[in-house]
């Protein structure tokens, strides 16, 4: 995928994340934002390689939380 491409889908993925992070966990959504961007998750989700930007906003919700829960993120095989 090409760099602004994919700059793109996360610029479009990104608020989509964050507003199921406020709706699942209850959060506001500059709180969501800042978490989601300071996690690892997010480093991760920022190389293209990675592939995560296939997951739906739904599941990289998940593992954010999964993240901030447990300390540890468990991939799926899929991304």
């Amino acid at each position: 995928m090409p760099d602004e491409e994919f700059k793109a889908t996360l610029q479009m993925l990104v608020p989509m994340v964050v507003v199921t992070i406020c709706k699942q966990y209850g959060m506001e959504e500059f709180e969501a934002l800042h978490a989601l961007y300071a996690s690892q998750l997010y480093s991760d989700l920022e190389r293209e390689r990675t592939k995560l930007w296939h997951l739906s906003p739904l599941a990289l919700a998940e593992l954010w939380h999964q993240e901030v829960t447990t300390g540890k993120i468990v991939y799926p095989e899929e991304a």
